[in-house]
């Protein structure tokens, strides 16, 4: 069995704790996460296990998942660890196709991060719904979704929002679930006339904070291209691997 530690940074969504609307279903060959939106980052196949000549009655399996949910559409995510090895190309002989962002890294950083934020950032953590929906708008914004999809404020605290605040306005966005051993970090957006100020710093140093106050320094990243040179600085190692592949001929 993978350590746990590189387990999360390879298939995040099979351990991180669910939302009041989230689905998970786990099997010994595959995992699907759904989430609270018909969109395929929403509803994420991954920690395959399975031997190459199952391929086809997996993904029958998983297809019928997402059609029971009313869902048009998956991503899977490919780890370092998953079989068959040459699951990608299989995949892509069968017409799927690599995400906008195709390559993630699982990140894990253990030291308090290298770099200061800046002074004129203020995080702070979401705490009413009106904060929620701004946080949601956002993501929107920075990751091209047609709705703001706002998450429920965690009255348990497990999975925790940030807002970033510069001169007093919102203009980015982080998110965090702790779990006995680390944070595992997800949902980082800035708006586009915010991005190069050190305001993404600021929120990984906030949630560092809180990891730490919590008993728990350590936190775990799947890093795309656009944050893999951000965290690399802060003082991230990777430790897996991740590709991303779109699956949207689920009707059949």
């Amino acid at each position: 069995m993978l350590d746990p530690v590189l387990e999360l940074a390879e298939n995040a969504n099979t351990y991180t704790p669910l939302g009041p609307s989230d689905e998970r279903i786990v099997t010994d060959r595959w995992v699907l996460w759904m989430g609270r939106a018909d969109h395929p980052s929403w509803n994420v196949a991954q920690r395959f296990r399975f031997r190459p000549d199952e391929l086809d009655e997996v993904r029958a399996e998983i297809h019928a998942a997402v059609r029971a949910r009313r869902r048009t559409g998956c991503t899977w995510e490919v780890g370092s660890s998953a079989t068959p090895t040459d699951l990608v190309d299989r995949l892509l002989a069968l017409g799927l196709v690599f995400d906008d962002d195709p390559f993630a890294v699982g990140m894990v950083l253990t030291e308090s991060p290298a770099d200061a934020p800046p002074a004129n950032v203020e995080v702070r953590r979401v705490t009413t719904a009106e904060e929620a929906l701004v946080a949601a708008q956002i993501a929107a914004v920075a990751f091209g979704m047609a709705e703001p999809v706002p998450a429920p404020v965690d009255p348990e605290g497990r999975s925790v929002r940030y807002l970033a605040y510069v001169d007093g306005e919102p203009v980015a966005s982080g998110d965090i679930v702790f779990l006995p051993f680390a944070g595992f970090l997800s949902g980082a957006s800035t708006l586009r006339d915010f991005r190069g100020r050190g305001i993404y710093r600021a929120l990984v140093r906030a949630r560092w904070d809180e990891a730490v106050r919590r008993g728990t320094p350590a936190l775990l990243i799947g890093a795309g291209n656009m944050s893999r040179p951000i965290v690399e600085r802060i003082g991230f190692r990777a430790v897996a691997e991740q590709h991303l592949l779109l699956d949207r001929s689920t009707s059949s």
